[in-house]
C-alpha cells in the first residue's frame, strides 16, 4: 500500500513538493503539491505521454501555447513532444497527480 504518508518525497522547482507513488522504468505516478504562485520550466518530453489530474485546486497549465484551467477532479493530457508548463497561479495550493508512460527520467528538455 502506497500513500502520501509513506511515498518517498522530493522537492522540486519554486518550492514545491512531489511523492512517488510508483517510480518504474515503464510507469511513473507522482503526487504533487504546489504552493501559491510556483510555476515549472517550460519543458517537453520526447517519448513520454503525461495525465494530469487535479486533486485540490486549480492548476494552470500552458500546453503548446494554450492555457488550460484544471479545477479539481479534472485532468489533462500531454503527448509527447508538447511544449508544457505547469503553474499554480491562484493564492492557493494546488495538488494533482502526475502519471507518466514510460517514465520522464532522462525523457525531459528545459525550453526557454
Amino acid at each position: 500500500m502506497i500513500s502520501k504518508d509513506n511515498a518517498e518525497h522530493y522537492v522540486w522547482g519554486d518550492n514545491c513538493d512531489g511523492w512517488y507513488l510508483l517510480n518504474r522504468q515503464d510507469m511513473l505516478v507522482i503526487h504533487e503539491e504546489m504552493p501559491a504562485g510556483s510555476f515549472e520550466k517550460r519543458h517537453c518530453h520526447s517519448v513520454s505521454r503525461q495525465f494530469f489530474f487535479v486533486l485540490k485546486g486549480t492548476l494552470t497549465m500552458e500546453l503548446e501555447g494554450e492555457m488550460h484551467q484544471i479545477a479539481a477532479h479534472q485532468g489533462l493530457e500531454i503527448p509527447p513532444e508538447s511544449k508544457h508548463q505547469a503553474r499554480n497561479d491562484s493564492d492557493t495550493s494546488v495538488e494533482f497527480i502526475v502519471i507518466s508512460h514510460p517514465t520522464t527520467r532522462g525523457d525531459r528538455e528545459d525550453l526557454a
